[in-house]
């Protein structure tokens, strides 16, 4: 069987990234060619993905980013908290029967983001800058009438996004500070969905600013909330050196025009609401446990932006610092992780992979860290098995296809081996992974010489 699907692919040639855009794009034409009514504004628009393409694209997509951001929080409490406070301004949204989904994640970097099928998160980051639940109603609101105004499928029908499909992480860090970070995320076979995260026109943000205005004060919530947040989010977008920030202004361009448009609501438009709660003391009672390691996630900032850098050593001693404060963290025990394959110490990567597999066992990306420290250390038995284990719990990654391959060739089990190369090639074919696989197609014989796959 296995030999069977390697002949199919040498016969009918291998799915192209292009052939694959070419193809998903010509099948969204097919659902939905023309325009379509925008259901904000009423008015018609070019639209060649249907809503329910874009709940498709969502669900494929959506759990990839959020395992590369280290999970929903740990803090069921306040992940819960979070998820309410979406749910309470869904009803004033003109698509309230999308399958919203709200999440609080544990990256440390700051920033909200929103896929197209409603599935909506902001980071333990950002939630550290509000300073109260109207401020956090603000902006979910906002990323709410992204989805609303259907601002990524309008951007993929327009043809300006990357890819329909899934994205390294390599190539949405690499347009950040962060680049840095692309050969490591390339060696762990990190996913995230950037494509699907483009950057917003200001266009968009106007609107979704106008929309996330409108919804949080319907919710019964202060407009100096949104005020609020335009404020912080300003001041933020004109420090330079605020590396952890760099995600949040790519793709949501930040201007004063923004911040004295909210001014200008807060007195004219929405002047009713500021008898309205600003809901203070709720916010902090929800974020107090978050707030108690603040210092801990400020220095895994720090690292990050160390590891950007890669100034290895230093980003090992500010992540060993927070761990002080937040042993049982799961985000800090992976960047340490990461911090020291980075440096080949293999051996404490993966006891700090173990240790996030112990306190988050539901989460998968330990699983996949812990894999390749045991690959770098020749147990490729063991490897074999976390990455199945990540497979089974986040599947649709093409890389853990490829270390399954690496694995099973490690352990003597070409056979296999060629099998999964052949499956990781179908969706990947650039970059060192795919070399090596495609190398050893050809070696093992199941590739002739010099025969491109497309």
């Amino acid at each position: 069987m296995e030999k069977n699907s390697l002949e199919v692919a040498k016969n009918d040639g291998m799915m192209t990234r292009r052939k694959f855009l070419w193809l998903t794009s010509m099948s969204a034409a097919g659902v939905a060619i023309g325009c379509a009514i925008n259901p904000v504004t009423g008015e018609k628009q070019l639209m060649l993905v249907s809503e329910d393409q874009e709940v498709q694209l969502d669900k494929e997509n959506s759990p990839h980013q959020l395992s590369s951001d280290y999970g929903s929080l740990q803090d069921r409490a306040l992940n819960n908290y979070v998820s309410g406070i979406g749910k309470k301004i869904v009803p004033h949204t003109q698509r309230p029967d999308m399958p919203y989904s709200f999440h609080g994640v544990n990256a440390t970097y700051v920033n909200a983001y929103a896929f197209p099928g409603g599935t909506i998160a902001a980071t333990r980051g950002i939630l550290l800058k509000l300073d109260n639940e109207a401020e956090f109603a603000a902006l979910m609101g906002h990323e709410l009438g992204h989805v609303n105004a259907r601002h990524t499928a309008h951007q993929m029908s327009k043809g300006t996004l990357a890819s329909l499909g899934l994205a390294l992480l390599t190539g949405y860090m690499g347009t950040t500070k962060y680049a840095s970070y692309t050969e490591l995320a390339m060696m762990l076979g990190q996913l995230g969905a950037g494509a699907l995260l483009a950057s917003y026109s200001r266009d968009n943000e106007r609107q979704a600013d106008s929309l996330g205005n409108q919804y949080m004060v319907q919710a019964g919530y202060n407009t100096q909330g949104f005020v609020g947040l335009m404020e912080m989010l300003n001041s933020l977008s004109k420090r330079q050196s605020a590396g952890f920030t760099d995600i949040l202004f790519s793709t949501h361009p930040m201007s004063d025009e923004r911040y004295g448009t909210a001014i200008e609501m807060a007195r004219s438009k929405h002047k009713a609401s500021q008898s309205s709660s600003m809901g203070r003391e709720r916010y902090m009672d929800n974020t107090s446990r978050l707030r108690a390691i603040k210092g801990a996630i400020e220095k895994m900032q720090i690292g990050e932006m160390s590891m950007a850098q890669k100034k290895y050593g230093e980003a090992e001693l500010h992540f060993q610092s927070a761990l002080q404060q937040a042993p049982g963290d799961y985000a800090g025990l992976l960047m340490m992780s990461k911090c020291l394959l980075a440096q080949k110490k293999e051996s404490q990567a993966q006891r700090y992979a173990d240790k996030a597999k112990q306190v988050y066992p539901n989460e998968a990306q330990a699983f996949h860290l812990s894999g390749f420290a045991k690959i770098e250390r020749g147990k490729f038995s063991s490897a074999y098995q976390d990455f199945r284990r990540y497979d089974r719990m986040l599947p649709g990654n093409p890389n853990t296809t490829y270390f399954k391959g690496r694995s099973l060739e490690g352990m003597g089990r070409k056979k296999q081996a060629a099998n999964e190369y052949n499956r990781y090639l179908q969706t990947v074919q650039q970059g060192p992974l795919a070399k090596h696989a495609y190398q050893n197609l050809v070696n093992w014989g199941y590739i002739k010489p010099g025969k491109k796959k497309r």
